[in-house]
């Protein structure tokens, strides 16, 4: 509480999720069941160069949302930064996938994409397995986000871990600066928590 929230295609509202206090992102009235859209809460006057960014994000595919692998409705719940209007650079993660069988599937917990001109397929065509990774996490439960950036580079941390979950050596939008913004997908229930930012 107490940081202005600009939300784009979403609601907000400061509730308790699993023994915490949290941001929840929701769709707009009448959206509860809509696909392929982004839900975000860009955080009013933040301008992010470099610097690390942590935050903690819980994130499950909400109910009413197909249940295959190959559906792209699983949670995606994670964090944008240097958001200028249209432009970001972005984390995220897909719980789900972190403890399927299906080793392809678990290869894709955590993902990199560049709105909006580089989306999570583009790179997965041009660049198969470069810009997502595996990382282990709880569907629903609390995951801790550790985003470092220098430049144009960006590495995530996952759960504390010393080894980078996924690094990415050219950021799509190269060096810059902008705001950040807590985001989802609207098939996800997506709660965000212990926002801290340390600029270099």
């Amino acid at each position: 509480p107490g940081t202005a929230l600009t939300l784009v295609n979403a609601r907000a509202a400061w509730v308790e999720h699993r023994g915490r206090p949290a941001l929840r992102l929701f769709p707009l009235a009448g959206h509860e069941q809509d696909s392929d859209q982004e839900m975000m809460a860009v955080l009013t006057g933040t301008d992010f160069e470099d610097g690390i960014i942590e935050l903690d994000v819980s994130g499950a595919r909400r109910a009413g949302y197909a249940t295959d692998n190959v559906s792209a409705y699983k949670g995606f719940v994670g964090l944008s930064f240097r958001v200028r209007g249209d432009s970001s650079e972005r984390f995220y993660l897909r719980p789900e996938n972190a403890r399927l069988e299906d080793e392809l599937f678990r290869n894709r917990s955590v993902q990199y994409e560049a709105s909006p001109d580089a989306p999570w397929n583009l790179l997965r065509q041009s660049s198969p397995g470069v810009y997502e990774s595996y990382a282990d996490m709880e569907a629903g439960g609390w995951t801790r986000m550790k985003i470092a950036v220098t430049g144009n580079q960006a590495r995530l941390y996952i759960n504390g871990a010393s080894q980078p979950a996924l690094v990415v050596n050219d950021l799509k939008h190269g060096t810059g600066r902008g705001a950040i913004a807590l985001w989802a997908r609207i098939s996800s229930d997506a709660y965000f928590s212990n926002l801290r930012v340390t600029p270099k």
